[in-house]
C-alpha cells in the first residue's frame, strides 16, 4: 500500500505539492479568518505563490497564535466538527482542534499508508497501548488506520503490563504500539512471570514519543535493551495533533517518510529561512487536504535532520531522522548546547536507575542549570559517581543529579490531566 506520489520523481513529487499548496491558500483566504487576516495585514498576493520556495514569503504561524486565536482557525461551521481533541497550549489552556468526517477519513488514511510503511497488512492483529480516550488524536488514529488497513486491533490501553501480557497470550497480535521505555516494564514483568517474550508471535513495535535511534539510525541505549530481551523489530513514528499526519520509519528503518499528498515540510532556522541541506533546523509544516483546521507553516518546535537520498524500499520521499530535542528545551550548560534526548539516552544506560525526571532551571546568574532526580533501590555514593562520569565521558558535562523517591517522582511525571509522562520540567522563563 504505497501510494503512488510516494514513488515519483523528486520534481513530480514538487510539481503535485505546488498544485496542493495553492488549493489550500484558496481555502484558507476564502475560509480562514486567521489567515485572511494574515495575508491582508502582510499584504500578500497568494497569486504569486508558485513554488515551494515562495513559501518564506508567508509569515510563520506559531504555537501561540493557535491558543490566542484558536477559534480564527476553524474553516469549517460548528455543526460539521464531528471530532474534538486538544493538546497543550503554551500559555496553559490546551489548544482546541476540530476535525470533519473528511479530516477522520484523511486521519485513517494517514495511519494505513503509515501503518504499511512500518510493514502492517490486513492479515496483522496490533495491540494498542496508548489511550484512546481523554481527547487524544494518536489512539484514535491508530484505531482508525487500522480499520482503513484491515488489520485488527486490540484497544488495552496504556500501561498495566499484567493485562498488556494476557491480551498478548489470548489474541496472538502481531505488532504492538508503545511507548519504547514501556517495553522495559513488559520484558520486566515477563521475566518475573516465566513469560517467554520471544515465543509471544510479535513481529515488530510501532514506538512513539521516545527516540529509538541516534542520528545515523542505529540504535540508541534504550533500543538496544530491548532488543537485548525482545527480539522484534522496532519502528519509530513521529507526528503531532497539529500535523493531523505521521512519518513512520520503513522496514530499512532509516527515518520517517514523508507522505507528499499530506504535507508540506520545511526545515528552518532561527531566522525562518531554509536550512542548508543536511543541517539541523525547526521542522515547519503546512497541512494538505483538512477541513476543520489547516495550518500554514506552522512551527512545530521539534529540532530535525532532513535527508533527501531514495529510500532502498522504493520511496523517493523525504525522510526525517530522530527529532534531536525540542527548540525551547535546548539547554546552554556550562558551554555546550544540550537537548533533554541526549540525557535520557545516557540514563537509560543504568539499569539501576528506576524512573527519573529532569528539572531545567536559571541559576542566580541567570545562566541554565539541570537537576536529574532518581528513583533507584541501591543508592549510593558509588553510583551517583558512574552516573555523573558516564555523562562526562558522552556529553563533557555532568549535571547536577539526586536521589529521590519513586513515588514522589511519579507524581511529577503524572501530573493531574496528564495523558502521558513529563519528563522533563522547564522552569524557566
Amino acid at each position: 500500500m504505497i501510494p503512488e506520489i510516494e514513488l515519483a520523481s523528486k520534481a513530480d513529487i514538487n510539481s503535485f505539492q505546488i498544485e496542493k499548496l495553492k488549493e489550500l491558500l484558496e481555502y484558507l483566504n476564502t475560509n480562514s479568518p486567521f489567515y485572511k487576516r494574515v495575508f491582508k495585514q502582510h499584504k500578500i498576493d497568494i497569486s504569486t505563490i508558485n513554488s515551494l520556495e515562495d513559501l518564506v514569503r508567508i509569515p510563520t504561524t506559531t504555537k501561540n497564535d493557535l491558543q490566542v486565536y484558536n477559534d480564527d482557525f476553524i474553516c469549517v461551521p460548528k455543526n460539521k466538527i464531528i471530532d474534538y481533541v486538544t493538546t497543550s497550549g503554551t500559555l496553559g489552556d490546551p489548544v482546541i482542534f476540530g476535525l470533519t468526517d473528511n479530516d477522520l477519513e484523511r486521519l485513517a488514511y494517514n495511519e494505513a499508508i503509515s501503518f504499511a510503511c512500518a510493514g502492517v497488512n490486513k492479515d496483522d492483529i496490533i495491540q494498542l497501548m496508548t489511550t484512546i480516550d481523554r481527547r487524544f488524536m494518536a489512539g484514535l488514529a491508530y484505531f482508525l488506520g487500522a480499520r482503513k488497513l484491515g488489520a485488527g486491533i486490540i484497544r488495552v490501553g496504556n500501561g498495566v503490563p499484567e493485562m498488556q501480557w494476557d491480551s498478548i497470550l489470548k489474541f496472538k497480535p502481531t505488532y504492538i504500539i508503545a511507548v519504547p521505555s514501556f517495553l522495559l516494564k513488559l520484558i520486566e514483568y515477563a521475566e518475573q512471570n516465566n513469560i517467554d517474550p520471544n515465543k509471544s508471535g510479535i513481529k515488530g513495535a510501532i514506538c512513539i514519543g521516545e527516540p529509538l535511534r541516534n542520528q545515523d539510525f542505529s540504535l540508541n541505549i534504550l533500543s538496544e535493551k530491548i532488543k537485548k530481551k525482545w527480539n522484534i523489530e522496532l519502528f519509530s513514528t513521529y507526528a503531532s495533533t497539529e500535523m493531523n499526519t505521521a512519518f513512520t520509519e520503513c522496514e530499512e528503518q532509516q527515518g520517517g517518510h514523508h507522505h507528499p499528498e499530506l504535507i508540506i515540510m520545511e526545515i528552518l532556522d532561527d531566522k525562518d529561512q531554509p536550512v542548508v541541506e543536511g543541517e539541523a533546523g525547526e521542522l515547519t509544516i503546512t497541512t494538505l487536504g483538512l477541513e476543520g483546521m489547516p495550518l500554514l507553516r506552522f512551527k512545530t518546535g521539534d529540532i530535525v535532520k532532513a535527508h533527501f537520498s531514495k529510500c532502498n524500499c522504493g520511496r523517493n520521499t523525504t525522510r526525517l531522522g530522530p527529532v534531536i530535542g525540542r527548540k525551547k528545551q535546548m539547554i546552554k550548560y556550562k558551554g555546550t548546547t544540550l537537548y533533554p534526548p541526549a540525557l535520557h539516552n545516557i540514563l537509560n544506560d543504568f539499569s539501576s536507575v528506576e524512573t527519573y525526571i529532569i528539572e531545567i532551571f536559571h541559576n542566580a546568574i541567570g545562566t541554565d542549570e539541570i537537576l536529574i532526580k532518581i528513583a533507584t533501590a541501591e543508592p549510593s555514593e558509588v553510583l551517583l559517581q558512574q552516573i555523573k562520569d558516564h555523562f562526562r565521558a558522552k556529553l563533557r558535562v555532568a549535571p547536577k543529579i539526586e536521589f529521590s523517591d519513586k513515588n514522589e517522582i511519579l507524581k511529577l511525571q503524572f501530573p493531574k490531566m496528564s495523558r502521558k509522562p513529563i519528563m522533563v520540567i522547564d522552569k524557566r522563563k
